[in-house]
């Protein structure tokens, strides 16, 4: 038997090496830490940064910048993006790798997000897939993203987002990424209308400015304006704001804890509280849940104008560490206490002034921690509210006869807000309900009151909540 020629081999193309691309690398890692560890992007991401730069001189603020796009912009559309992706594959979302489900999103919102070229943002997934993933699901990558890749935004939006005649807050849901839960919760704040909420919706996607306060006593807002890329708050007079590309940490006076990063409803909320009319003297003030020491910064600064003390308590120690750090140098006196709120380690009737940020679900900072939305659920609510009306009931009992307590949350959702309040009014008959907006001067929308909620679209803070309680007996 005679042996057959071999045929001969075609040639293949060599292998190449994948490309590490440094910022979405680090976009990739940023991710995947927020998805397995439960971190928070705005945690994550500045050591991740900074061992960028140290680790290659090439890394620089154009990169830096890209990077926190890429993260938070993902992180803000993972819903929209999901339903998305959902519609260029062929098996259910959740059986996608959550690893490659990263990589996918990161590619879709540099499609659909960004003006990176589409071939650009292709090529540059695929290559990090290539690196984190493996040439196997690479290609797999590679081709839902091509599929992705064949409509702008607003035809998939189109495609995948029901009508909003036929399911409104769905429709929300997914033209504006937030779960719908969450998109019924703000509506019902809101008080209803189509223009507000998708003007509340879409503003909770834009990229937050960097605010400055200016602790009083220790600097003002003339001296933080002086700084490059500043300009005036808009309601709070020690409140400074960065245009796009100010560093904070460059600023002097942050560095000399002089001043802080402050949102201005933060500000606002400790302002409100401060100037409320009292009756009788003014010599002690609570901060019962202080942490991480941003308002207890400011009411420290406040008091000691006044010669008035501030005792800061917070339950965590780690937590009443950074409020130390924060009120380290205030001119007047005060002290940091480790305390559980509920179970006071002062007298009732101890105090004249009161203020209780109370823990919740954050859903009033949404601009800042875009992963909140997809990580809080509604029975989260029923975990908070015993611990918030707790809060509210001992720093009822705390204040003296005559003294203002102040009862803050950083959510508008009405469970952990109006319906909190409304159960205490009950609980104590010896308080009532003051009207908070007159201490507000020049602040817009404050609505029908007495209490005060506060928007990211009408005043461009967080959606900040404070009611004003006083003790009458």
């Amino acid at each position: 038997m005679s042996e057959q020629p071999r045929r001969p081999r075609k040639p293949g193309k060599p292998y190449r090496r994948p490309q590490k691309d440094p910022v979405r690398l680090l976009a990739f890692e940023a991710l995947r830490a927020v998805d397995e560890r439960d971190a928070y992007a705005n945690l994550v991401l500045p050591p991740l940064l900074r061992k960028a730069r140290e680790r290659d001189e090439g890394f620089d603020a154009r990169d830096a910048a890209l990077a926190t796009e890429l993260v938070y912009g993902t992180l803000r559309r993972q819903g929209t993006y999901d339903a998305i992706i959902a519609a260029c594959v062929d098996r259910p979302l959740r059986e996608v790798d959550p690893p490659v489900l990263d990589v996918l999103s990161l590619g879709a919102h540099q499609l659909l997000g960004t003006r990176i070229p589409s071939h650009a943002a292709v090529s540059a997934s695929v290559e990090l897939a290539r690196v984190v993933l493996g040439d196997g699901r690479a290609k797999f990558v590679n081709a839902v993203l091509r599929k992705v890749a064949r409509d702008d935004l607003d035809g998939w939006l189109e495609r995948v987002a029901p009508p909003y005649d036929e399911d409104p807050e769905d429709h929300l849901a997914v033209v504006h990424a937030h779960p719908r839960w969450v998109v019924s919760a703000l509506w019902d704040s809101l008080g209803g209308g189509r223009a507000g909420i998708e003007e509340l919706l879409a503003a909770d996607n834009e990229r937050p400015e960097v605010t400055l306060v200016a602790r009083p006593g220790r600097a003002t807002a003339e001296e933080l304006l002086g700084e490059e890329a500043a300009v005036p708050g808009r309601w709070s007079p020690y409140a400074v704001r960065l245009s796009e590309g100010g560093e904070p940490g460059a600023v002097e006076a942050v560095r000399e804890n002089r001043a802080g990063v402050q949102d201005e409803g933060s500000q606002l909320v400790a302002l409100a509280l401060a100037n409320a009319p009292l009756d009788g003297p003014d010599r002690r003030w609570l901060d019962g849940c202080a942490g991480p020491g941003g308002k207890a910064a400011l009411l420290g600064a406040l008091a000691a104008e006044r010669g008035a003390f501030l005792l800061a308590s917070e339950k965590q120690p780690h937590r009443a560490g950074l409020v130390a750090k924060a009120l380290d140098g205030n001119p007047g006196p005060y002290q940091v206490i480790t305390a559980d709120g509920t179970r006071p380690a002062w007298r009732p009737g101890s105090f004249d002034r009161v203020l209780v940020d109370v823990p919740c679900t954050g859903l009033g900072a949404l601009r800042r921690r875009p992963e909140a939305r997809w990580r809080r659920r509604p029975e989260d609510l029923d975990g908070f509210a015993p611990l918030q009306r707790g809060l509210l009931s001992s720093a009822l009992k705390a204040v003296r006869v005559g003294g203002v307590v102040g009862y803050a949350t950083c959510s508008p959702h009405l469970a952990e807000t109006r319906a909190v309040v409304a159960d205490a009014l009950k609980r104590h008959p010896d308080t009532e309900l003051l009207d908070a907006r007159p201490l507000l001067p020049g602040v817009p929308d404050l609505g029908d009151g007495p209490d005060i909620q506060l928007w990211p679209h009408l005043h461009g803070t967080d959606a900040m909540y404070l009611a004003l309680i006083r003790r009458t007996a």
